[in-house]
């Protein structure tokens, strides 16, 4: 099963918004030495929605090759069609990703039997171990827990990233499931009592800045060492809050340049984040990048960008 952290990775982008590899193996490499535990590709926080089906198979690539197998490469397989979302998968395991990450349809708002459906299809077509990703934020429907038990019984169903913002609700998922499919928080700020709890780990954002931290963050709580937990989780509250003070991902694409990691690129419609909110995300990465960042955070120059 997938566990631990899970960080939902940006995809780099030059200031004209075309891809950026070099950031992008940077940014792998950086994951790999603060031993973030796998790594979403192609995800909301990836701009998925912007890329194209040849990007998509680019960005996989390139990861697999960076990762060289050490820890899982899970890919965002996300569309409001399913045939489309079938085709996704399938490159994904093609290319071998480890899993795939499948959100509810965005737009068309399927009934729960199409949901079953939509899901059930991907599953016959392509053997590839699939995560479900209920964010009803952004797909305006939800994934109700009957409709995961009934997707729990599928071979290739083998997790939950939980993102309705609810722990009550990713709690009566692992009554529910927790037997038989990983449950992972979707929302950073909630992961650590998530995982207290019995969940797995967390797809997360703030790993993208502060990688070594949430994974401690993630085997302190699966070690049910409650107080270093939630210490940690608290020291990193700053940054939890402000990489949502806009649209993600563009407070963490904006952090991530700070650090010197990424150029400054972000695709149409999202735009950069808003100069009155930089010195917010500023003093949440000074006041967060403790003993456990790399040296390279460490050291960072926060230039103007």
């Amino acid at each position: 099963m997938i566990s631990g952290s899970v960080v939902a990775l940006v995809t780099p982008m030059l200031a004209n918004g075309e891809l950026d590899w070099d950031g992008l193996q940077r940014l792998v490499q950086f994951h790999l030495e603060q031993r973030t535990d796998a790594i979403l590709v192609c995800g909301t926080t990836g701009e998925s929605a912007t890329l194209t089906v040849t990007e998509q198979g680019e960005i996989i690539e390139q990861v697999l090759a960076g990762v060289g197998g050490r820890i899982p490469v899970i890919v965002g397989c996300s569309s409001s069609a399913t045939r489309d979302a079938v085709h996704l998968a399938a490159q994904a395991r093609s290319l071998g990703a480890d899993a795939c990450l499948v959100a509810a349809p965005a737009y068309n708002k399927p009934t729960q039997e199409g949901l079953y459906q939509h899901f059930l299809s991907i599953s016959r077509a392509v053997p590839l171990p699939m995560i479900l990703y209920n964010v009803p934020g952004r797909t305006a429907v939800d994934i109700l827990p009957e409709t995961v038990e009934r997707l729990a019984d599928l071979d290739t169903v083998i997790a939950i990233k939980e993102a309705s913002g609810s722990l009550e609700r990713a709690l009566v998922l692992l009554e529910r499931v927790g037997d038989r499919m990983a449950v992972l928080s979707g929302d950073d700020a909630t992961a650590a009592e998530l995982v207290l709890k019995g969940g797995s780990g967390v797809i997360s954002v703030t790993a993208n800045v502060a990688p070594a931290q949430m994974h401690k963050l993630c085997t302190l709580a699966r070690e049910g060492k409650e107080q270093q937990a939630r210490a940690l989780n608290e020291h990193l509250l700053p940054l939890h809050e402000v990489l949502f003070a806009e649209t993600n991902p563009i407070p963490v694409k904006y952090a991530l340049h700070r650090m010197q990691l990424i150029d400054n690129g972000i695709r149409l419609p999202l735009t950069p984040l808003s100069t009155e909110l930089h010195a917010r995300v500023d003093e949440a990465l000074a006041t967060t990048q403790g003993p456990l960042a790399s040296a390279q955070v460490q050291q960072a120059t926060f230039k103007d960008a």
